[in-house]
């Protein structure tokens, strides 16, 4: 059961990093808004955590780090589809879905 809820866990976290990769993605490296695209959502990981009472074992760490990591990378992915596909971007997945949608 415990290893359920660290898997739950580590989608929620998943997905959470996705428009953050996506935001990252749009911005020069190592620029302020590149650095808070990537800890902006540590605090809500933490609170994830804390809250979901999955403790602080090694293998919490690996499944949370690893599902971080991969949210970025998606994000990431999803803003190199939308350049290829030529669609306007902005630094915010929300709105250029919304916008993908009414163009099509």
């Amino acid at each position: 059961m415990q290893m359920v809820r660290i898997l739950l866990i580590g989608a929620v976290v998943l997905l959470l990093n996705i428009p953050f990769g996506y935001w990252r993605a749009n911005v020069h490296r190592f620029s302020w808004q590149w650095a808070l695209s990537i800890h902006v959502p540590v605090p809500f990981v933490v609170l994830l955590r804390i809250f979901s009472h999955i403790g602080f074992g090694w293998i919490t760490y690996v499944v949370l780090v690893a599902a971080f990591f991969l949210g970025q990378k998606l994000g990431g992915s999803v803003h190199d589809q939308f350049i290829a596909r030529n669609h306007k971007i902005s630094s915010c997945l929300v709105m250029d879905l919304i916008k993908s949608k009414n163009i099509s």
